[in-house]
């Protein structure tokens, strides 16, 4: 058990009105062990002044200019995501919370978070290293962070017509994807937006990025599973002569000649796992996988 004082960064969901119990639990916990507390400013500001809590934050927090011991993700995935975002390569532990509904990252549900702090002040986790993706552009600048933990998905936008997608991997060229869109995702994001769309699951620390067409206009097209040591890249041909890119949610539209080259970041992001919870008992739990209802 550790004795000395821990540092926790704390993320969460601002339109969760009625979880607010469960974030004060997670206060209290962290004021009796005389814990620093940072905040991230726009939940600071929705605990305060939406909620009337009391947080004692011993430092609140903007963009990525903050050290912790601990992150802590109180929502859901998408929270967990934007926790992620802001850890960026700080190599910042993140435990996520459940306040949400499905919790597939965020998988510590609210009756739990008493038991699941214990644990990081007694050592009992194990930590996870999971891969982050990057792109960059040729052409039209990005104004949103570059890095993804699930997923960099190019989409048709509105009603356009289907996306012509010419993708080539390591310079070699693969095939254009005549779709609605095209899914690059890691192994986290293999439970998201690609399993969706048809792509596989993928077990986390696998080594690979998968390629998932988003609508195909074509049965001859499938998913395709890449080393992720691979370089993608992608050149969009549109109609409307723009195109919306998505990475873990954040999106952005660009213009029909910028050229996206994704690859493997050169960082991974660490998630806390309770001993004894493993990623197939998620997978079973969160996602019903094999279930027979038959049975």
């Amino acid at each position: 058990m550790t004795s000395r004082k821990l540092r926790f960064a704390l993320f969460g969901n601002v339109y969760q009105a009625k979880k607010s119990a469960s974030i004060q639990k997670i206060l209290s916990f962290l004021a009796e062990r005389n814990a620093d507390v940072y905040v991230e400013k726009e939940f600071y500001d929705f605990l305060t002044r939406s909620q009337h809590l009391r947080v004692d934050a011993t430092e609140v927090i903007e963009g990525q200019d903050f050290e912790a011991d601990f992150a802590l993700s109180m929502g859901g995935d998408g929270t967990f995501l934007k926790t992620a975002h802001f850890v960026g390569d700080k190599q910042i532990p993140i435990m996520g919370v459940n306040m949400g509904r499905l919790g597939f990252l965020a998988d510590v549900t609210p009756g739990e978070i008493e038991t699941a702090l214990k644990a990081l002040y007694q050592g009992d986790y194990e930590l996870e290293d999971h891969a982050v993706i990057q792109v960059e552009t040729d052409g039209e600048p990005l104004t949103i962070c570059p890095k993804a933990l699930n997923d960099i998905a190019v989409l048709k936008r509105d009603n356009a017509s289907m996306i012509s997608i010419r993708t080539c991997v390591n310079g070699d060229y693969l095939v254009t994807y005549q779709a609605d869109g095209l899914i690059v995702s890691t192994p986290t994001g293999s439970t998201a937006y690609s399993l969706s769309n048809g792509g596989p699951i993928i077990v986390p620390q696998t080594g690979v990025i998968c390629l998932t067409a988003v609508a195909p206009h074509s049965l001859n097209i499938r998913p395709v599973v890449i080393p992720d040591d691979a370089e993608v890249t992608l050149s969009v041909e549109s109609r409307s002569h723009n195109f919306l890119i998505a990475i873990d949610g954040r999106s952005q539209k660009c213009s029909e000649g910028t050229r996206l080259t994704i690859r493997k970041a050169p960082y991974n992001i660490k998630i806390v796992k309770r001993s004894g919870h493993r990623y197939y008992g998620t997978l079973r739990e969160k996602m019903m996988w094999g279930l027979d209802n038959r049975q």
